[in-house]
């Protein structure tokens, strides 16, 4: 029996994982990694382990007094297997 076709769904829980991260190259990305570190840049890449390229990125880091800015980079190459969650259009506004 074959699967239903995910061509043209519009449905994101019907997405694949990679499906979603595909769609949001050249988007805002919220990156969460393990630990207390945070990083925002625009997506520019990834392979099949979540290793992802991002330009024009901010780096945070959680601390006692709440997330402090810690730098700024061009871009990064993120190792996959330090990331715990994604999400995509970047890091909400506070305030």
């Amino acid at each position: 029996m074959a699967l239903p076709s995910r061509a043209g769904t519009s449905n994101p829980s019907a997405l694949l994982p990679s499906e979603l991260v595909e769609r949001c190259v050249g988007s805002p990305l919220w990156v969460l990694m393990k630990g207390e570190k945070e990083m925002t840049g625009t997506l520019r890449g990834f392979d099949v382990y979540v290793n992802m390229v991002l330009e024009d990125v901010t780096e945070y880091e959680m601390t006692a007094n709440g997330r402090v800015e810690t730098g700024r980079m061009d871009q990064i190459l993120l190792n996959g297997n330090n990331v715990a969650i994604l999400v995509p259009g970047g890091m909400p506004e506070e305030g």
